[in-house]
């Protein structure tokens, strides 16, 4: 039997990470390049998307890992804590990895990343309540805004969907309303 179909089997032809049945492959976890049992698990395009480009990680997706966290396979503890960890402000990912039980050579292998090391040079856009806000959240402000340069008035209430976020100065984000393409101060603004 290869390894490939040892990896399929024991994982019962799902995603060993969210459970999903379509567009299976076997992922090796970095550093590694050859799969083997203790460093390649089997997950979906979703997944491995997401692991290998920080840019397009959806938080909510990751809920799953509340349960695959408890796998007894090494490897997919490994991808479930650097994910957690990838995704600690959120909130619920640091709970799951206080209560995550990952032993010493697994954890050792699972920094070896350097993945939820945090980077000093990385600006962190957060809303009034320190919710960590991303390139295409949707936010809402919290009070009305005189909008610099024109008579406009952004009401309170006003969703902002698809913002962007300024990568020189973590107090601002960038999103329209209504028609206008606007820069918003972070402390006027609640994540939805």
């Amino acid at each position: 039997m290869s390894l490939e179909s040892v990896l399929f089997k024991r994982a019962n032809n799902i995603c060993e990470l969210c459970t999903n049945d379509e567009f299976l492959q076997i992922h090796t976890l970095a550093p590694q390049k050859e799969v083997s049992l203790k460093t390649s698990l089997v997950t979906c395009k979703t997944c491995v998307d997401q692991i290998e480009d920080p840019e397009i990680t959806d938080a909510n997706h990751w809920r799953c890992l509340n349960d695959s966290m408890w796998s007894e396979h090494d490897a997919v503890k490994v991808a479930a804590w650097r994910m957690l960890s990838r995704l600690r402000n959120e909130g619920w990912p640091q709970d799951l990895l206080d209560m995550m039980y990952i032993e010493d050579t697994a954890l050792e292998f699972a920094k070896a990343t350097d993945e939820g090391e945090a980077d000093p040079e990385k600006l962190i856009h957060r809303d009034v309540n320190g919710v960590v806000l991303q390139a295409g959240d949707s936010v809402v402000l919290i009070k009305d805004l005189k909008v610099k340069g024109s008579s406009m008035v952004a009401k309170q209430g006003t969703a902002v969907r698809n913002i962007r976020l300024d990568h020189e100065n973590e107090q601002y984000i960038e999103g329209k309303v209504g028609p206008t393409q606007i820069v918003i101060i972070t402390e006027y603004v609640k994540k939805l």
